[in-house]
């Protein structure tokens, strides 16, 4: 008997809609990102890119425990001399209530082209509506805490 190896031929990608209501940011991105990698499935391979696309529904109403919400904050460079920019995420989640989830699945992502190409499977809204409905999304059931 040979052990099995995903490849590109006998991969299946399922669409999964994971509901962010009421649940915590981190917890949700750790989800989401175990599916984008495939690690929910029995045959995943750590070489193969064999995860599902992911949609994430409800970012604006996801939760911060403890005093996150007013402490956390996010800096990027402009790459300009002394051009490092900060905002706190609840200014984030006002202007750009998808990007802090983003962010987080990208950082549990790796940094790998096998990353780049799982995080082109995420889809992220700030509401219930998605675009998404001709590709039968199933919603996913495991518990999020």
């Amino acid at each position: 008997m040979r052990t099995f190896m995903a490849n590109a031929e006998n991969i299946e990608r399922k669409w999964y809609i994971i509901d962010a209501e009421g649940k915590p940011l981190g917890r949700v991105a750790a989800q989401a990102a175990a599916i984008l990698r495939g690690k929910h499935l029995p045959t995943f391979t750590p070489h193969a890119d064999c995860g599902d696309h992911v949609i994430i529904i409800n970012c604006e109403k996801a939760v911060m425990t403890g005093k996150k919400a007013e402490d956390k904050s996010y800096f990027h460079h402009t790459g300009w001399i002394g051009g490092i920019k900060e905002i706190k995420y609840n200014k984030m989640l006002e202007k750009f209530p998808t990007r802090a989830m983003e962010y987080a699945v990208k950082g549990m992502i790796p940094k790998t082209t096998l990353g780049a190409k799982a995080l082109k499977r995420l889809r992220v809204y700030a509401g219930s509506e998605h675009e998404n409905q001709a590709q039968k999304p199933e919603l996913w059931t495991k518990e999020i805490r």
